[in-house]
């Protein structure tokens, strides 16, 4: 888990699951999709390696470390 009370964590990675999707790693070792399918979620940066690249190191609020969920045994959640 984030080791600061406000729950702020970074962007570790990034990986596939097996439908191909991009998933976001966070430092505190919770995952979450991002997806760009638009016109519903617009997230362009994610379908090259530059734009995910560019966005490894960010700060974010993990919403699972708020929510008290507990890390994937496995580490994958996709």
């Amino acid at each position: 888990m984030a080791s600061n009370d406000d729950h702020t964590v970074t962007v570790s990675g990034f990986r596939q699951d097996d439908r191909g999707h991009w998933i976001m790693l966070l430092s505190c070792g919770h995952r979450q999709h991002v997806r760009h399918q638009p016109p519903f979620i617009n997230r362009p940066w994610v379908t090259t390696p530059d734009g995910r690249n560019a966005r490894l190191g960010l700060s974010l609020e993990c919403v699972q470390c708020l929510r008290g969920d507990p890390i994937p045994a496995d580490g994958c959640d996709g």
